[in-house]
């Protein structure tokens, strides 16, 4: 009888040492599944992942936006001042201003660094809300040619003429300038523009043209010339044998680029 009670204990303890043996087996290979071919279920999303990145990096500050904002686009709003004499610290705080810092929707989807509206514009558009719902506003290939377009603006138009008779290193006058010929209709737009020039020392990109040679513009009013107003149907050449000049001169007198006008865009004839 004793033999029989100790058999049975023997018989349990081999029982219960096979069956620790299998579940180990299985645990092993249940681990080996997870991590091979599902390894990728068991990592954190990509989501995951870049929130987590988002938190460990420090936040960018608008003065570390607008700085590298200027360092892009200094050299161009140079050229631009070289070309067109429009003082280079004024194009650059217009455009800090009016593009956030080239982080607005329109700088970042059409390199429209001005919020210039299409108006008789014959190039690419996107259409954006603003004083009214989806306004028309042109949209360029480069930001550069946003800032020529810029340039062309005020050099064409009749009532920029007087900006022109001012000294282009006297930011202060071209801000209340701009103003006072209906650029901007916020009274304080000149002490925003004053503010970004001086905040961050902009002014240092005039008197750093001072030294470049460049072109000489003689204003509308000292050189007396006419204008012209283009009209439907006009073409450099049309106009050029309306007042008796040529192509050339008229491209030269009015710093154009190529031969395409616009719809009133204004003239100047020498």
């Amino acid at each position: 009888m004793k033999f029989i009670r100790i058999l049975s204990v023997l018989l349990i303890l081999v029982f219960a040492a096979s069956c620790g043996s299998r579940k180990k087996v299985v645990t092993r290979k249940k681990e080996e599944v997870s991590i091979g071919d599902r390894g990728e279920e068991n990592r954190r999303t990509p989501a995951e992942a870049v929130d987590d990145m988002k938190e460990d990096t420090p936040k960018t500050s608008y003065k570390y936006t607008v700085e590298s904002y200027i360092r892009e686009f200094a050299p161009i709003a140079q050229e631009e001042m070289r070309l067109y004499r429009i003082p280079a610290s004024i194009t650059l705080a217009q455009g800090i201003l009016e593009s956030g810092a080239g982080m607005g929707k329109l700088s970042r989807e059409a390199n429209n660094h001005f919020g210039i509206k299409c108006h008789d514009w014959n190039g690419e558009k996107i259409y954006h809300d603003d004083d009214r719902r989806q306004e028309c506003f042109r949209k360029y290939k480069y930001a550069k040619y946003s800032y020529r377009d810029h340039s062309l603006f005020l050099a064409n138009r009749g009532r920029y003429a007087e900006l022109f008779e001012l000294d282009p290193y006297d930011y202060k006058a071209w801000a209340k300038g701009l103003r006072k010929a209906g650029y901007a209709t916020d009274r304080h737009y000149p002490d925003k523009i004053i503010d970004l020039i001086e905040r961050y020392e902009l002014y240092r990109y005039d008197s750093e043209n001072a030294s470049r040679p460049g072109p000489v513009y003689t204003s509308v009013s000292e050189s007396k010339s006419e204008q012209h107003v283009v009209e439907k149907g006009d073409t450099l050449y049309s106009i050029a044998k309306q007042y008796n000049t040529t192509v050339e001169d008229l491209k030269k007198t009015n710093r154009l680029d190529g031969n395409t006008i616009s719809i009133g865009q204004v003239l100047n004839i020498n």
